[in-house]
């Protein structure tokens, strides 16, 4: 996969509007989600299928990882999503699968790929009460996962909740602990108030807090914030390379804060991000 080492924002772009695929990389965005599911209409399924699908039979740039968002699989037109890669000569780098709620849906389109001869990963968007439920399990489906991936509006609508931080706190942090777990990237689902750069920026303080690794976008103007407050400072490196120094010689003292290996991890995950 030509992708870059961090992946801090990802930016969702419906199939249907080709002329976007490639400003992801214009805006900065780590990930371009090219979407067959909720921004595209029945009736204009099979158009997009296509069009996404062309577009990655081409070789990418390497500037942004290419995401296909299918259909959920227990659908028809998430089957024909399916049926149409395997047959195509197109490479995503990743398949986002929606309404994940059970690890033998990831095995199935796993075996699926691995006949296709596709090096394809998945990530899984877990929206439902089920999917929040069996997040272990699912975290654990098969070696290709490469992510969790929450989605607030669906679960909210699923549980009658707010789609709002704290009525999904729980589930978030279920989700979070599954990602971690299993060694996956966690990604937070959008902020999906276009005018509220205050609100959004404290969304995503909020969900580095809580151990995400990255968080979605609906729009180009997004990408500056989660990819800022994704991105480690220059303070915070210098402050990582330092505890790992010190942690090496044993248990030590970095700016009055006692080192010891707990910490180091922390360091050592602030340098993973930092690339």
């Amino acid at each position: 996969m030509t992708a870059p080492t961090c992946r801090r924002s990802w930016l969702f772009t419906p199939a249907t509007k080709p002329d976007r695929f490639d400003r992801a990389a214009e805006a900065g965005a780590d990930a371009l989600i090219v979407d067959l599911e909720d921004a595209v209409a029945p009736t204009d399924k099979a158009v997009a299928r296509q069009t996404a699908l062309g577009w990655m039979t081409t070789p990418g740039d390497g500037r942004v990882v290419r995401v296909l968002r299918i259909n959920a699989p227990t659908t028809a037109f998430g089957l024909e999503d399916l049926v149409a890669l395997v047959r195509s000569p197109a490479q995503p780098d990743l398949i986002l699968v929606p309404k994940t709620d059970s690890a033998d849906t990831l095995r199935l389109i796993d075996g699926l790929l691995t006949e296709a001869g596709k090096a394809t990963r998945l990530v899984a968007l877990i929206e439902s009460a089920r999917g929040v439920a069996m997040a272990d399990a699912i975290a654990q489906a098969t070696p290709r996962l490469d992510a969790l991936f929450f989605g607030a509006a669906d679960l909210a609508a699923d549980l009658g909740a707010e789609v709002a931080w704290e009525p999904l706190l729980a589930a978030r942090s279920r989700v979070v602990n599954a990602a971690a777990l299993a060694g996956l990237a966690a990604i937070d689902s959008p902020f999906f108030a276009l005018n509220d750069e205050a609100g959004l920026r404290s969304e995503v303080a909020a969900a580095v807090r809580m151990g995400f690794t990255a968080k979605a976008a609906i729009h180009p103007r997004q990408i500056p914030a989660i990819n800022e407050a994704l991105t480690p400072t220059p303070e915070q490196v210098a402050e990582a390379r330092l505890i790992l120094e010190e942690n090496a010689k044993g248990v030590g003292v970095v700016g009055g804060r006692m080192i010891d290996e707990a910490v180091a991890r922390k360091a050592r995950r602030i340098l993973a991000a930092a690339g």
